[in-house]
């Protein structure tokens, strides 16, 4: 996965052209902000820093992390100075100074293993503080739309196909959850919760106990 990103830096934001999904993506830049207003904000897998530009501005601050160096170096290209940026894992969180109000992953999930959800969500949340702000934001299966999905392994898992400019193939692990499935993934966690539906998109958002 993370050879996959890392190759597909400069293609990365293709993906928010599709001409079907615009009306979706403005609802979710406008929707963003203000969820995450006046948070010290935890970005997981920030990519090319596409989402965190669109909020960056009214959270207190930002700390964005990636494993790809390549897609950081794009996100330093497009985004303030103000907002940090770290190369790291998701799965292996560094030690912070103090623990953040607010987290926020757009298009992770989807790529999180099923075994590995409960044990991921306890190394975000032990970053950040009780009462804090979790948002997921990921793609819904739509026919048509989504790249089809080649295969699902016994987990549960699905997996696409994906070939990029320089015609190499890759088997890239995408899931599409249904809000009952991500509700129950946080319940255990969560203070309170809330599942948004676009046609083409979800956002799970909820507070930490």
């Amino acid at each position: 996965m993370q050879d996959y990103y890392a190759a597909r830096a400069r293609e990365y934001d293709r993906i928010y052209a599709k001409p079907e999904r615009q009306d979706n993506l403005r609802r979710m830049e406008s929707w963003l902000p203000g969820v995450l207003a006046g948070r010290r904000v935890l970005e997981l897998a920030c990519g090319t820093g596409y989402w965190t530009r669109f909020y960056a501005a009214a959270a207190q601050s930002v700390l964005g992390i990636d494993s790809a160096q390549q897609t950081l170096d794009i996100a330093r290209a497009r985004l303030p100075s103000s907002v940090q940026l770290l190369q790291g894992d998701a799965y292996r969180l560094p030690q912070f100074d103090a623990p953040f109000d607010a987290a926020f992953a757009g298009f992770w999930w989807s790529h999180i293993p099923q075994r590995r959800i409960a044990g991921f969500l306890h190394g975000l949340h032990a970053a950040l503080q009780p009462g804090a702000r979790v948002v997921f934001m990921d793609n819904r299966f739509v026919p048509g739309s989504s790249t089809p999905v080649a295969e699902r392994d016994a987990d549960g898992d699905s997996f696409q196909l994906r070939t990029l400019d320089d015609g190499s193939v890759h088997r890239v692990l995408k899931n599409f959850p249904s809000a009952e499935a991500l509700l129950a993934a946080v319940e255990p966690f969560a203070a309170q919760a809330s599942y948004h539906q676009w046609r083409f998109f979800w956002a799970l958002e909820y507070t930490l106990r």
